[in-house]
């Protein structure tokens, strides 16, 4: 599946109002799932497969880490939950970064927003205004919408993937 997102995301101190929000939009919320993401050593874009009992899925991205929303090419494979695409990939890309989460995942309409609690980086809001017929100025729009309806400041914004976070976090050594 072919998709283009707008999408940004943010640092959060605390995701109660943000939730608060969600509930007056009256979003449809999917569930709590604890997710792992291995991003494998790709030619080009990022490429990861995501476990969960919520979402499985094997995901190419292409997009550029700006500190604002930004819009992203992303093309979409659903798994079912046991399967061996992780191995296989692991063994033929090699693991560049693992990156483990607890996800709050809602929709509204064709945005989604995530409240990501993610393993060695703190929380985290997610939102992505999702399209197939390629209309970018509306999920442009929309994920400006959102930006201001959480209250999320420029200097909130993370340009980086959770991957990269990892990555450039300092390494503790073993004695």
């Amino acid at each position: 599946m072919k998709l283009l997102n707008f999408e940004f995301k943010a640092r959060l101190k605390d995701a109660d109002p943000v939730r608060a929000a969600l509930k007056k939009l009256r979003a449809r919320f999917l569930g709590t799932d604890h997710q792992v993401d291995t991003y494998f050593n790709a030619p080009s874009g990022r490429l990861k497969i995501r476990e969960g009992r919520i979402e499985n899925s094997l995901i190419h991205y292409q997009r550029t880490d700006s500190a604002h929303a930004r819009r992203s090419k992303v093309e979409l494979m659903l798994l079912p939950r046991r399967n061996s695409v992780r191995a296989i990939l692991s063994g033929a890309l090699g693991v560049l970064a693992v990156v483990e989460k607890r996800r709050e995942i809602y929709f509204v309409g064709n945005v989604k927003i995530h409240l990501d609690r993610v393993r060695g980086l703190g929380t985290f809001l997610e939102v992505e205004a999702m399209t197939r017929s390629g209309d970018i100025k509306k999920v442009r729009a929309q994920a400006v919408k959102f930006q201001r309806l959480f209250h999320i400041s420029p200097e909130d914004i993370v340009p980086q993937s959770y991957s990269d976070l990892i990555l450039a976090k300092p390494r503790k050594r073993k004695p």
